[in-house]
């Protein structure tokens, strides 16, 4: 890497700690904090929103994943329509209305508070699984080989990664966070534009790298439903779909950009960018996947030693980068992929302490309650959450599989399992704690022995992209039959209602109403 590079890198440092400090003097409440005050742009919160679920992981996933097996992946964005509808018209009327900070308040409404706790215990997991995952690919797949460095540094690069990361979150809050993360989601454009037109002009155009023939590499397209197929079309469009609704009617992250929003219209503008956003990298990604396989078949020498085109799926865009980029555009690029890190990162950062303080630490015996100690509080998490990550990633390469299956098999083994909690607690009326407790574990068992099938001794069969669906269908199924079986709400005691976050009455202009169940509103 030339000096420029490094130049591009560090004011790229600087901007998002500067962004961080900007912001720090803005946060005089947890409200602020946590929510910004609940009236930042949707298109900003859009960009932001986008940003955090993509991550290292997709954003390294996607090229290597087009490379090794084909494009067939790129046939998820068919179902950003229907997720727009769903989630947009079915889910986001009902969560902005609970004047909620932390998403599994809302399970408390109508569950109690044992359901609440378990939906953000398994929030943490999940998203400190996802953090750690992305440290270690960009710290392991990206920095090591860009730097030229051992393997061994990689617990070094994961602890300065989290550090600068760290830092502008905790200070600035979610206004920081989200900022930041439309800054990032630029870069991530630029960063797949950038290797379009730096292969394309190595090879001559387009033409040069567009395959002739379907590579013998490649998966045939599969266009239907077919559970041995590793993928297809159906079941794609189908796990993206439910993925979404999923990720956003139950995960922290997600939920808590909403409720940074003004109201439904202005959410459901956040999700409209997000989707469009998520859309058009996804398939710069794709097409820069396909270049750099053209490149790297004409080019065989260049490959990673001992490699082929095959084995080095995920390798060959962070090599790319290191050793054909000019100088510039070489760290505008890994500033994208930085960038995709950093903004995930960030987000989860500042989610998982809205759920410690308001699910777990707000309501103990002693701690104070007021907006001054619950901010300082929350800082000094950040620095918890962001140690606990890096011990985390030091794990991560005991999963098997390229980085499209760690993200199923570590990102979204609980995604299912939380969303069933929210699907009984907004949809089904007779819902219970019993019922909720047991689809929730058999939501897990599902996730868990189709992800890891081959490691249990199971050899189901079954391709790991179904896990998602059958854990879904599993958890609902023996949540609402368990919970009829149990009578209706006497499984457990009789749950408290939402109560507002002790902010959320003095930003805005009107109180919001008291939450009502779905079953209620629509019967």
């Amino acid at each position: 890497m030339s000096w420029l590079d490094w130049g591009v890198l560090g004011a790229y440092a600087l901007l998002m700690l500067g962004i961080g400090w900007y912001y720090a003097r803005q946060n005089t409440t947890a409200e602020d904090y946590l929510v910004g005050g609940r009236r930042m742009s949707p298109i900003v919160v859009g960009l932001s929103l986008f940003s955090t679920l993509v991550s290292t992981l997709s954003y390294l996933a996607w090229p290597g994943e087009v490379i090794a097996n084909g494009p067939m992946f790129l046939t998820q964005i068919v179902a950003h329509p229907l997720t727009y509808l769903a989630v947009g018209y079915g889910l986001i009327p009902l969560l902005m209305r609970q004047p909620v900070t932390s998403a599994y308040e809302i399970l408390e409404s109508r569950l109690g508070n044992g359901i609440r706790k378990a939906g953000a215990a398994a929030f943490l997991l999940l998203r400190l699984g996802w953090m750690a995952t992305i440290l270690y690919a960009t710290s392991h797949i990206v920095l090591i080989p860009l730097l030229g460095l051992s393997p061994n540094w990689t617990p070094v690069l994961c602890v300065i990664l989290g550090i600068v990361t760290v830092i502008y979150s905790s200070e600035g809050g979610i206004r920081a966070v989200i900022v930041t993360d439309a800054v990032q989601s630029i870069t991530m454009l630029a960063g797949a534009v950038a290797t379009l037109l730096v292969v394309s002009n190595r090879m001559g155009g387009v033409e040069g790298w567009w395959p002739k023939t379907w590579p013998a590499n490649w998966q045939t397209p599969n266009w239907g439903f077919d559970p041995s197929s590793r993928l297809s079309f159906g079941i794609i469009v189908f796990s993206t779909f439910l993925w979404h609704v999923c990720t956003n009617g139950s995960d922290q992250m997600a939920i808590q950009r909403y409720l940074s929003t003004r109201d439904a219209k202005a959410a459901r503008r956040t999700l409209a960018t997000s989707l469009t956003t998520d859309a058009i990298v996804v398939s710069l990604l794709a097409m820069a996947g396909i270049a750099l396989l053209g490149f790297y078949q004409a080019h065989p020498a260049d490959l990673p030693a001992g490699k082929t085109v095959l084995t080095a799926g995920d390798q060959l865009f962070p090599k790319f980068i290191m050793t054909q980029m000019p100088a510039g555009l070489a760290g505008l690029v890994l500033a994208a992929i930085l960038s995709a890190a950093m903004s995930s990162l960030s987000s989860g950062i500042n989610s998982t302490c809205a759920v410690l303080e308001r699910d777990f630490l707000s309501g103990m015996a002693g701690m104070s309650q007021a907006d001054g100690a619950s901010v300082r509080r929350m800082k000094r998490l950040s620095w918890g959450v962001g140690v606990v990550s890096v011990l985390l990633s030091l794990l991560s390469t005991v999963i098997a599989g390229n980085l499209i299956e760690r993200c199923f098999k570590v990102v979204n083994l609980l995604t299912a399992p939380i969303f069933v909690l929210f699907f009984l607690a907004l949809f089904v009326p007779w819902a219970n704690p019993i019922g909720a407790w047991l689809g929730l574990t058999a939501s897990i068992a599902t996730a868990v022995s189709i992800a890891y099938s081959e490691d249990l001794g199971l050899n189901l069969g079954i391709s790991f992209i179904w896990m998602m669906p059958a854990a879904l269908v599993a958890g609902i199924s023996v949540g609402c039959l368990a919970s009829a079986l149990f009578g209706g709400r006497r499984g457990g005691a009789t749950p408290a209602p939402v109560k507002p976050s002790p902010d959320a009455l003095t930003t805005s202009a009107q109180p919001a109403p008291a939450p009502t169940p779905v079953a209620e509103t629509v019967s």
